[in-house]
């Protein structure tokens, strides 16, 4: 039986505020509504409705004020900003059911290796989470590598989730300044622990999206490779055409 498809709860207050947003609900300068109303209306944690407004200030559909609230900016001209699946990846680790599998060094695989910049077999410090949406199990194999010089010094290589995005905690632990990133999407036939981990039958499939963050410098900074099974999860974006 085909698995119905329901978005997120931090995907679904992104989709409602920039809905808000475009249609004038709330317009520009206008502030938004706090915390602690966004979390009653859509029944969620404050981690959920932090993340959804980090995503739509990555965007530029919002402003925050240290202080005083955030408030709405209108709708993005039309540049090329951060689609909304990369964002996420990007945010905190505590979002839903998100359980930390095994954070260690390990040496790099060689697509990630390439990816960094580094020699095939360099370690790596690896941080894998899976993901799941009540009522409709596993969405999600999550797989960070960092390079060992850039989790030195910091809680990286610790089994815990973090409580900021991973370019926000490397930005305040190490002063990086991120520039841009690459991202890769695939399909491959599911390895046996992607099976049992995703719940997927025998021979199934998996979407796969390899995700690199350079800093200012385009020095490769960390690699996020995730695997979902296709009929779990969508990804949308949306972009100009002039």
């Amino acid at each position: 039986m085909p698995i119905e498809y329901v978005p997120p709860k931090y995907v679904q207050i992104v989709n409602a505020l920039q809905t808000r947003i475009s249609d004038g609900t709330y317009a520009p300068g206008m502030m938004l509504p706090s915390e602690t109303v966004l979390m009653g209306e859509f029944d969620v944690s404050r981690p959920v409705v932090v993340r959804a407004l980090e995503i739509l200030r990555q965007d530029g559909w919002i402003d925050s004020q240290q202080g005083k609230g955030r408030f709405a900016r209108g709708k993005p001209p039309g540049v090329r900003t951060m689609p909304t699946h990369a964002a996420a990846l990007l945010a905190d680790d505590v979002e839903g059911q998100v359980r930390v599998l095994d954070v260690a060094e390990v040496p790099a695989p060689p697509r990630i290796a390439a990816e960094l910049g580094l020699a095939e077999g360099s370690l790596v410090v690896a941080r894998r989470h899976l993901m799941s949406i009540e009522g409709v199990g596993p969405i999600e194999l999550r797989t960070t590598y960092i390079p060992v010089d850039v989790a030195a010094g910091t809680s990286l290589a610790l089994p815990e989730p973090l409580l900021r995005g991973l370019k926000e905690y490397l930005h305040a632990r190490k002063g990086m300044h991120f520039g841009h990133a690459r991202e890769r999407i695939s399909t491959r036939p599911a390895t046996p622990e992607e099976l049992e981990l995703l719940g997927l039958d025998e021979g199934g499939w998996v979407l796969t999206m390899l995700l690199r963050i350079a800093t200012v410098d385009d020095v490769p900074a960390f690699v996020i490779d995730i695997a979902v099974p296709p009929g779990r999860l969508e990804f949308e974006d949306s972009f100009p055409v002039t």
